[in-house]
């Protein structure tokens, strides 16, 4: 686990409902003020958390209550180590008024006498001709350079409403970029809130379910494969390969076993275990803060990477050029001209812009994509392949036929096999739980309960084992006989349901028929794929063939469907897919897709899927609804675009500039205003593109899809 110090601070002011809050250790340059303010704001009841950097102090909106009080000085003072991570270089941005001043200032200097011009324009030019400095003390040539260069040479020439031109734009376009940013940041903190409403604990030997906020120190936490860990603690029986990358940030498994501790926000990926509680309530909401935000919003996608690196390249031609240029002609005012001019100021702000704003817009439509890599990957997607259960169909699966092999009457049969599968997080136990309470029956207490992935539940009932799965595992696995529900499991087949089996002590007790509806939304859904670029669309399923053709004849979009597949089969299909050069989507929502999430290009989860698939995807849909996937895709399609262009506007115009400046035909003033007015509508172009897009689509469904596609 991450270590933790002690933490002293004072408070500075407070408020019924407001606190402000100052320590020694807010002054630390490694100071990760996104995941302090995100810890902040996982405690229940807080409001929102700001970092002040400038004062050092964090300043603590809540509900007012003594609890909720005393929740945030306990996490600001066992703060962990990795708050600290020396990746800190979020600046505060420059507020309207400062703006403002600035702005005036400048437009000041062109009716000042260059007496008080003067001065004026040095104090506004010194921070960015000190930041040109130390960029060369480092010996680096940046766009930092040719900013100081082109307003040290303005102040040569005591042309002072240049100078103050460049610095107050460049201070403009910083503030659109912070904004954006920041709005971006605060959706995304919002979306980090603990989900986790019920836990399971073991009391007198059975498995009770209790509310996350009634879990107290010292209570056996019950975890199975896929669940996120609830509360920090100490395994004291079972064991289990746990994820902890969204704390911690290792991608590698952990094997835990008794003795072992746990962090709360790891995912279980295999085994099952149980652990006491040793932090409750407030005390593990900063180990619930994911590396996801990090991931959003400080790691560049390929495509940025690479503008960045041309942009870069690009720096010294503007400043060899206007060096040169003055050597050659020992004209001053063209050389200034020519270094007020760069590209690399336009191309590296569109590109986040974009994509913030991209990501931001998808959020608001009801997707979370996991940074900048996820909107690249997915604009990038041209095989989608999906699940079938839960994802294509609603995964609200019925339970419409009881065929007993043993003498068991209906409801004792779904009784059996409702009890085992109670504590399974999955379409088919919530469709047989969901059955039996519908008839008003009551479960029986179950113990130790086994998840086997992809193949079914073991359970303790009654001191007798109970099984209850598909075909393969109850005859395959355990080698129990089913050949006595043949015929009414071919019956159902033909029917195009899903069969599950319910086995105890040895015997084969009985067979479930289940059907899944198609979502409505389904066909129009995979139509607008189609048309929004994706060449093959594919359905995987462990359902037999009869099934999953069933299934596909009503989707005429499909064009592969795969059946009678297992989590390992999945992962190698698309594994094969990818290696005949397919770039992969794979949309699923089970424990059993994670490999196959993990193994695509880009991974898609819908909200109901399981924590370890929504933790192995890239892109998550917040909305029981297909479009939003649809829309997840217009938009990153829509941003590679607005990326393109805005690239293409900012070489044609600041080129043009450039030549302008070259011949003398741009004083510098012009040459300023013109370059940072098309840096700023560039960025402004960047920044609306993506939200006009959903704004103009019609609210139905099947005619939005049609217009937005057409504008693609």
């Amino acid at each position: 686990m991450n270590s933790c110090t002690r933490r002293p601070f004072t408070i500075v002011s407070e408020l019924p409902n407001r606190m402000r809050l100052k320590g020694r250790f807010l002054r630390n340059p490694d100071l990760d003020p996104d995941y302090l303010e995100a810890s902040l704001e996982t405690i229940p009841g807080v409001e929102s958390a700001r970092f002040n950097g400038r004062a050092s102090s964090a300043i603590v909106r809540y509900d007012g209550r003594t609890e909720t009080r005393a929740a945030v000085f306990g996490c600001i003072q066992d703060l962990p180590l990795s708050v600290f991570n020396g990746k800190n270089d979020r600046k505060s941005p420059p507020s309207l008024l400062a703006l403002s001043v600035k702005g005036m200032l400048s437009l000041t200097c062109l009716f000042l006498p260059a007496l008080f011009a003067a001065p004026l324009a040095l104090v506004l030019s010194v921070p960015v001709i000190l930041s040109g400095l130390v960029c060369l003390w480092n010996r680096k040539l940046k766009v930092e350079v040719l900013d100081a260069a082109a307003v040290s040479f303005s102040l040569w020439r005591r042309d002072y409403f240049t100078a103050t031109a460049i610095v107050t734009l460049l201070a403009l376009g910083e503030y659109f970029e912070k904004l954006s940013e920041t709005k971006t940041t605060g959706l995304l903190k919002s979306l980090l809130k603990p989900q986790t409403d019920k836990i399971w604990i073991e009391k007198d030997g059975q498995e009770i379910q209790i509310s996350f906020e009634e879990a107290g120190i010292g209570d056996r936490v019950v975890c199975g494969p896929g669940e996120m860990i609830p509360l920090d603690g100490r395994v004291v029986d079972g064991e289990a390969a746990i994820n902890q990358s969204s704390v911690t940030g290792e991608s590698v498994p952990v094997h835990v076993k008794p003795g072992d501790e746990v962090i709360s926000g790891s995912v279980i990926e295999e085994g099952r275990i149980i652990f006491e509680a040793v932090h409750v309530g407030a005390e593990t909401s900063v180990a619930r803060i994911s590396k996801f935000l990090e991931d959003s919003l400080r790691y560049a996608s390929d495509s940025q990477k690479k503008s960045d690196e041309l942009a870069d390249k690009l720096v010294p031609l503007t400043f060899g050029l206007g060096v040169g240029l003055f050597a050659l002609t020992r004209d001053l005012e063209k050389a200034a001209a020519v270094l007020t001019v760069d590209y690399s100021c336009v191309i590296k702000l569109s590109s986040p812009v974009a994509v913030r704003v991209a990501m931001h817009t998808a959020a608001l439509q009801g997707v979370l994509l996991k940074g900048a890599q996820a909107v690249d990957s997915l604009a990038r997607v041209d095989t989608l392949v999906f699940d079938k259960t839960g994802t294509l169909t609603r995964g609200e699966l019925q339970v419409t036929d009881i065929f007993s092999a043993q003498g068991l009457d209906e409801d004792q049969l779904l009784v059996l096999a409702a009890s085992a599968e109670e504590h399974y997080a999955h379409p088919v136990a919530a469709a047989v739980v969901g059955a039996a309470r519908g008839r008003g029956l009551g479960l029986s207490p179950t113990s130790q309960v086994d998840f086997i992935v992809a193949h079914g539940v073991s359970a303790y009932i009654d001191g007798l084992n109970v099984l209850v799965g598909s075909r393969h595992f109850i005859e395959d696995d355990e080698g129990i006989d089913c050949s006595g529900a043949d015929e009414a499991a071919l019956a159902f087949q033909k029917e195009g349901k899903s069969l599950l089996y319910v086995a105890r002590d040895g015997n084969l007790e009985g067979v479930l028929g289940l059907r899944d509806e198609l979502r409505p939304e389904a066909p129009a859904v995979l139509a607008g794929l189609k048309a929004a670029g994706i060449k093959k669309i594919i359905i995987l399923t462990g359902d037999t063939e009869r099934t999953a053709n069933a299934l596909a004849a009503s989707l005429p979009d499909v064009d592969e469907v795969y059946a009678g597949l297992r989590p390992e089969d999945k992962a190698d299909i698309v594994d094969r897919l990818k290696d005949k050069g397919c770039f992969l989507g794979f949309t699923g929502d089970g424990v059993n897709d994670a490999p196959a999430l993990v193994s695509a290009h880009v991974g898609i989860c819908l909200p109901s899927g399981a924590d370890l698939a929504k933790e192995s995807a890239q892109v998550i849909l917040l909305k029981e609804d297909l479009n939003s996937l649809l829309t997840a895709r217009l938009i990153a399609v829509r941003c590679q675009e607005t990326i393109q262009q805005a690239f293409v506007s900012a070489v044609s115009l600041n080129s043009s500039f450039l030549l302008l400046a070259s011949l003398g035909w741009l004083r510098p003033v012009a040459a300023a205003i013109l370059h940072n007015i098309s840096t700023l509508g560039i960025i402004g172009y960047a920044g609306m593109r993506e939200s006009q897009l959903i704004e103009k689509a019609p609210k139905t469904p099947e005619k939005g899809i049609n217009i937005i596609c057409d504008r693609l």
